[in-house]
Parts: C-alpha cells; structure tokens; sequence
C-alpha cells in the first residue's frame, strides 16, 4: 500500500486540528488566541486538499465550516485588539 501525498496532508491537518483541541482541553492553548484559530484552519485546508483527491460531501462541508468559524474569531478577535 502506497500513501500519496495529498493523503498525507490529510493526515496532517487530522494532527493539526486533534492537537491544538487537546491543548486547549489540557491549557496550553486559548481557544480565542490566533494560534488556535490558525492551526484549525490551516488544518481544515489540508483536509481539503486530501478531499479534492477522494471527495465526501460531509467531510466536505465540516472542513468549510471549521475554516468559516476560525476566520470569523481571528476577524473577531482582531477587532476586539483594536
């Protein structure tokens, strides 16, 4: 069995995302600070580029939506800076 590249980049954004929602439930990381926001979306974009290969609709939709929610906190916690 061989693994692409781009399944590998789906795994990656997997890592991503599963990392920073665990260091956020154990503290190390604020769910409003960019860092979360970022890491979740850069991760949502690799899970992405993995479904473009092997599309589904619902990981599909759950990947948009997460991207949606990270960019409206970093919007959000931009302005709130201000």
């Amino acid at each position: 069995m061989t693994i692409a590249w781009h399944d590998i980049a789906g795994l990656a954004g997997v890592a991503l995302v599963l990392v920073a929602y665990l260091f956020v439930q154990t503290r190390h990381l604020d769910a409003r600070r960019p860092t979360y926001l970022v890491v979740n979306a850069v991760g949502a974009v690799l899970v992405l580029v993995s479904l473009a290969y092997a599309f589904n609709l619902s990981a599909f939709v759950i990947q948009c939506a997460w991207i949606v929610i990270s960019v409206y906190g970093l919007v959000r916690w931009w302005r709130d800076r201000r």
